[in-house]
């Protein structure tokens, strides 16, 4: 019998904790589709009571995820259970969550609350979910600053109640690996009825050590473990899932231990995740960034063309990269693009479909050659449909090193035009005016980036724009190969977005 790890996925609760994030329902819910793909084991979904539109994405993916468990997440009270129960209870696997500072620091300065008022409580909320789902899971948490005499009357206590998975959290990332590995060990060996249970892990990465800290556990008895892809996560982030992943498939002579990851899909959920979040993924990045399998060096570049396993410790294939990477242009077919974008890891609706081909097609006839990549930013940018209340006709705009940038736009919603004009610092600023005019509200721009798809002067270029009002936060993305262009999408996206 194979030796299992389970992994449990917090990109949608965790990772949108990032600062910057904000997913809506659609994008959350197009996530969970591909995590459900992935093969991972437990999809936490959200925390339904934090608000309204939490409540409605964790719904959403609950009524549309079959094959992994849906988690919600909840305090330990009762009305934060009963909401998590209200959002999850029409996943047919699913997973209340629910959590309880147990260290000294936070029973004193934030719960204000004793030992035994906190045992009390951590024991009675998990008999509470027991009542409402099959499958509930606890965690102490700043488990790893907690006294381990005071941790282990906690972790038995709520497993006599119920818990079928308790959660060893390195909350603020504090632990270092030999230590963490430890109290993991010394957990299996000190709670008498730690066999009932599946003792997980939940490991910010502070200092760097999430993804070495989970592997210790691992070592030492955890058979679950949280993570995020791309390690997203509050502060430095979580353990990231990808990390973990490879870790284990590529040293099985050390850990002897798999996971239900279809390992091919790694770098499709990762650029969408990328996508949907606006944090890029950096270069450097382990397994999934753009260098992780690039070989500058000339002794390293002889050494893969003799063998590539000099040094590659994993094929780029194993993770979803596609070296042959062909080139389509405007002379190819449908069934050339279809049969790309099924290579590529895409399974889309006709619609979808459709809507892509014709993207494509019209950047074929400005471009030479049309790549993966810049096929990836079509896609991506159409995964998610967002209604358009506000529908950009066209514009211009005037530019130049010895004249004031002067812009037009015309935009329609609720069956009218308009049209306005207005002056800026350059171009983009000229023209995000003259919509702001346009569309008779202002929101904020807290942020615009600009990046190169691929490399040539006809490259697609991608925008994104990050915007608020009234306390709500988006994300706008633009792209072609007309910067101005792009970030014109990016705005209207943005803005459709906030409507």
């Amino acid at each position: 019998m194979t030796k299992r790890i389970y992994i449990f996925d917090t990109t949608l609760r965790d990772g949108e904790q990032t600062p910057g994030v904000s997913l809506n329902p659609q994008e959350k819910l197009e996530i969970a589709k591909q995590l459900e793909a992935l093969g991972v084991d437990v999809i936490e979904a959200g925390f339904p009571i934090a608000s309204n539109g939490d409540f409605e994405a964790v719904k959403l993916i609950a009524q549309n995820i079959k094959e992994s468990t849906v988690n919600a997440l909840a305090r330990a009270n009762k009305s934060d259970i009963d909401r998590a129960y209200e959002a999850i209870k029409y996943a047919p696997k699913k997973r209340i969550h629910t959590f309880l500072a147990t260290s000294d620091i936070h029973m004193k300065y934030k719960l204000n609350m004793t030992e035994d008022e906190v045992l009390e409580k951590a024991t009675s909320m998990v008999a509470y979910a027991k009542t409402l789902v099959d499958e509930v899971e606890f965690s102490p948490e700043d488990g790893s600053r907690t006294r381990k005499e005071f941790l282990y009357r906690v972790l038995e206590s709520v497993i006599d109640a119920g818990a079928d998975i308790v959660n060893i959290p390195d909350t603020v990332g504090y632990s270092t690996p030999e230590e963490f590995g430890l109290l993991i060990k010394g957990i299996k060996e000190n709670v008498k009825n730690i066999d009932k249970a599946i003792v997980s892990v939940h490991c910010h990465n502070d200092l760097g050590l999430a993804v070495a800290n989970s592997l210790a556990a691992i070592e030492n008895g955890a058979r679950q473990v949280e993570c995020a892809v791309n390690g997203l996560g509050e502060r430095a982030g979580n353990a990231a899932l990808e990390e973990i992943v490879m870790a284990l498939r590529t040293r099985k002579d050390i850990y002897g231990y798999e996971t239900n990851i279809n390992t091919e899909r790694i770098y499709r959920v990762s650029s969408l995740v990328s996508h949907f979040t606006g944090i890029t993924v950096q270069p450097n990045k382990a397994i999934v960034g753009a260098n992780a399998f690039a070989h500058e060096s000339g002794i390293h570049q002889h050494g893969v063309l003799k063998n590539r396993e000099t040094y590659e410790i994993m094929t780029p294939e194993s993770v979803g990269f596609k070296t042959n990477n062909m080139v389509l242009g405007k002379h190819s077919g449908r069934h050339a693009f279809e049969d790309r974008l099924n290579t590529l890891g895409y399974e889309l609706s006709k619609e979808q479909v459709n809507d892509a081909f014709l993207k494509f097609k019209d950047l074929a006839d400005r471009k030479k050659e049309v790549s993966d990549r810049d096929i990836e930013a079509l896609v991506n940018q159409g995964v998610v449909i967002i209604e358009d209340v506000y529908k950009l006709i066209n514009f211009n705009v005037t530019t130049g090193n010895n004249i004031e940038s002067t812009a037009t736009v015309k935009v329609a919603y609720n069956g009218k035009e308009k049209v306005e004009a207005a002056c800026g610092e350059g171009p983009v600023d000229s023209l995000f005016n003259a919509l702001e005019r346009a569309i008779d509200i202002s929101p904020k721009l807290n942020d615009y980036s600009i990046k190169a798809i691929t490399s040539g002067t006809d490259a697609l270029g991608e925008v994104r724009v990050k915007m608020s009002l009234n306390n709500k936060n988006v994300l706008g993305i633009g792209v072609s190969t007309d910067v101005i262009e792009a970030s014109l999408m990016a705005y209207m996206n943005a803005i459709n977005k906030l409507n």
